[in-house]
Protein backbone atom coordinates (compact mmCIF):
# COMPACT_ATOMS: atom_id res chain seq x y z
CA UNK A 1 0.00 0.00 0.00
CA UNK A 2 2.76 2.47 0.93
CA UNK A 3 5.52 1.48 -1.46
CA UNK A 4 8.41 3.76 -2.23
CA UNK A 5 8.37 4.98 -5.77
CA UNK A 6 11.57 4.39 -7.69
CA UNK A 7 13.94 5.97 -5.20
CA UNK A 8 16.89 7.82 -6.67
CA UNK A 9 20.16 6.47 -5.31
CA UNK A 10 22.10 8.95 -3.18
CA UNK A 11 25.03 8.81 -5.60
CA UNK A 12 22.94 9.70 -8.66
CA UNK A 13 24.05 13.06 -9.96
CA UNK A 14 27.44 12.80 -8.27
CA UNK A 15 30.11 12.14 -10.84
CA UNK A 16 33.28 10.23 -10.10
CA UNK A 17 36.40 12.42 -9.96
CA UNK A 18 37.61 10.81 -13.20
CA UNK A 19 34.60 12.18 -15.10
CA UNK A 20 34.45 15.74 -13.85
CA UNK A 21 36.75 18.76 -13.80
CA UNK A 22 38.12 19.57 -10.35
CA UNK A 23 40.89 22.04 -11.30
CA UNK A 24 41.16 24.84 -13.88
CA UNK A 25 44.16 26.62 -15.40
CA UNK A 26 42.46 29.81 -16.54
CA UNK A 27 42.97 31.78 -19.73
CA UNK A 28 45.75 34.30 -19.49
CA UNK A 29 47.80 31.96 -17.29
CA UNK A 30 51.02 30.28 -18.49
CA UNK A 31 52.36 27.34 -16.51
CA UNK A 32 55.46 25.18 -16.88
CA UNK A 33 55.84 22.02 -14.85
CA UNK A 34 53.97 18.78 -14.23
CA UNK A 35 50.38 17.84 -13.57
CA UNK A 36 50.09 14.48 -11.79
CA UNK A 37 47.41 12.81 -9.71
CA UNK A 38 43.70 12.04 -9.74
CA UNK A 39 40.82 14.24 -10.81
CA UNK A 40 39.86 16.34 -13.80
CA UNK A 41 41.82 19.30 -15.13
CA UNK A 42 40.66 21.95 -17.59
CA UNK A 43 43.31 24.03 -19.37
CA UNK A 44 42.17 27.36 -20.81
CA UNK A 45 45.61 29.00 -20.64
CA UNK A 46 49.04 27.76 -21.78
CA UNK A 47 50.72 24.72 -20.25
CA UNK A 48 54.17 23.31 -21.03
CA UNK A 49 55.33 20.17 -19.23
CA UNK A 50 54.20 16.68 -18.25
CA UNK A 51 50.61 15.54 -17.74
CA UNK A 52 49.87 12.21 -16.05
CA UNK A 53 46.31 11.95 -14.68
CA UNK A 54 43.91 9.36 -13.37
CA UNK A 55 40.98 11.40 -14.62
CA UNK A 56 39.94 13.78 -17.35
CA UNK A 57 41.96 16.40 -19.22
CA UNK A 58 39.97 19.05 -21.07
CA UNK A 59 41.83 21.53 -23.26
CA UNK A 60 39.41 24.39 -23.82
CA UNK A 61 39.19 26.53 -26.97
CA UNK A 62 41.75 29.02 -25.61
CA UNK A 63 43.97 26.25 -24.16
CA UNK A 64 47.45 25.56 -25.52
CA UNK A 65 49.30 22.47 -24.25
CA UNK A 66 52.81 21.34 -25.14
CA UNK A 67 53.63 17.99 -23.61
CA UNK A 68 55.86 15.15 -24.81
CA UNK A 69 53.26 12.55 -23.81
CA UNK A 70 49.84 13.19 -22.23
CA UNK A 71 48.45 10.31 -20.16
CA UNK A 72 44.88 10.47 -18.79
CA UNK A 73 41.68 8.42 -18.70
CA UNK A 74 39.82 10.87 -20.95
CA UNK A 75 41.29 13.63 -23.14
CA UNK A 76 39.01 16.22 -24.78
CA UNK A 77 40.70 18.74 -27.07
CA UNK A 78 38.95 21.94 -28.17
CA UNK A 79 42.17 23.99 -28.24
CA UNK A 80 45.71 23.00 -29.30
CA UNK A 81 47.83 20.08 -28.13
CA UNK A 82 51.37 19.32 -29.26
CA UNK A 83 52.35 15.88 -28.01
CA UNK A 84 51.38 12.23 -28.01
CA UNK A 85 48.26 11.03 -26.18
CA UNK A 86 47.55 7.76 -24.37
CA UNK A 87 44.00 7.62 -23.02
CA UNK A 88 40.99 5.33 -22.75
CA UNK A 89 38.90 7.91 -24.63
CA UNK A 90 40.06 10.76 -26.88
CA UNK A 91 37.75 13.37 -28.36
CA UNK A 92 38.82 16.17 -30.69
CA UNK A 93 36.21 18.89 -31.02
CA UNK A 94 35.67 20.98 -34.17
CA UNK A 95 38.04 23.70 -32.89
CA UNK A 96 40.62 21.16 -31.65
CA UNK A 97 44.11 20.81 -33.10
CA UNK A 98 46.43 17.91 -32.24
CA UNK A 99 50.00 17.38 -33.42
CA UNK A 100 51.02 13.94 -32.16
CA UNK A 101 50.21 10.24 -32.10
CA UNK A 102 47.17 8.85 -30.29
CA UNK A 103 46.80 5.48 -28.54
CA UNK A 104 43.25 4.85 -27.30
CA UNK A 105 40.32 2.46 -27.00
CA UNK A 106 37.68 5.03 -28.08
CA UNK A 107 38.22 7.92 -30.49
CA UNK A 108 35.85 10.57 -31.83
CA UNK A 109 36.12 13.82 -33.73
CA UNK A 110 33.79 16.53 -34.90
CA UNK A 111 33.79 18.00 -38.39
CA UNK A 112 36.63 20.51 -38.64
CA UNK A 113 38.88 18.79 -36.08
CA UNK A 114 42.60 18.53 -36.99
CA UNK A 115 45.02 15.68 -36.23
CA UNK A 116 48.53 15.37 -37.59
CA UNK A 117 49.75 12.01 -36.37
CA UNK A 118 48.75 8.38 -36.19
CA UNK A 119 45.88 6.76 -34.32
CA UNK A 120 46.36 3.32 -32.82
CA UNK A 121 43.27 1.64 -31.42
CA UNK A 122 43.85 -0.91 -28.65
CA UNK A 123 41.51 -3.17 -26.69
CA UNK A 124 42.79 -1.60 -23.47
CA UNK A 125 45.32 1.07 -22.53
CA UNK A 126 47.04 2.09 -19.32
CA UNK A 127 46.42 5.84 -19.14
CA UNK A 128 47.58 8.02 -16.25
CA UNK A 129 49.74 6.45 -13.56
CA UNK A 130 49.79 7.48 -9.91
CA UNK A 131 52.50 10.01 -9.11
CA UNK A 132 53.97 7.54 -6.60
CA UNK A 133 54.60 4.96 -9.34
CA UNK A 134 57.88 3.15 -8.91
CA UNK A 135 60.74 3.96 -11.27
CA UNK A 136 61.32 1.57 -14.13
CA UNK A 137 64.53 -0.50 -14.01
CA UNK A 138 67.42 1.64 -15.19
CA UNK A 139 65.72 4.95 -14.35
CA UNK A 140 67.22 7.42 -11.92
CA UNK A 141 65.64 7.14 -8.48
CA UNK A 142 67.94 9.44 -6.54
CA UNK A 143 69.14 6.50 -4.41
CA UNK A 144 72.69 5.23 -4.43
CA UNK A 145 73.55 1.58 -4.34
CA UNK A 146 75.74 0.66 -1.39
CA UNK A 147 78.29 -2.12 -1.74
CA UNK A 148 80.06 -3.96 1.03
CA UNK A 149 83.46 -3.74 -0.70
CA UNK A 150 84.40 -0.28 0.61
Amino acid sequence: MFKKKNAIPETAGILAPATRVTSVLGSGISWKGAINGSGGVRVEGAFDGDINLRGMLVIGQTGRVTCEHVRANVVIVAGALRGDITAEKVEIRSTGRVWGDVVTTAFSTEEGAFLRGQIRMEESVEPGLPAEAEAEPGEETGLQEVSEED
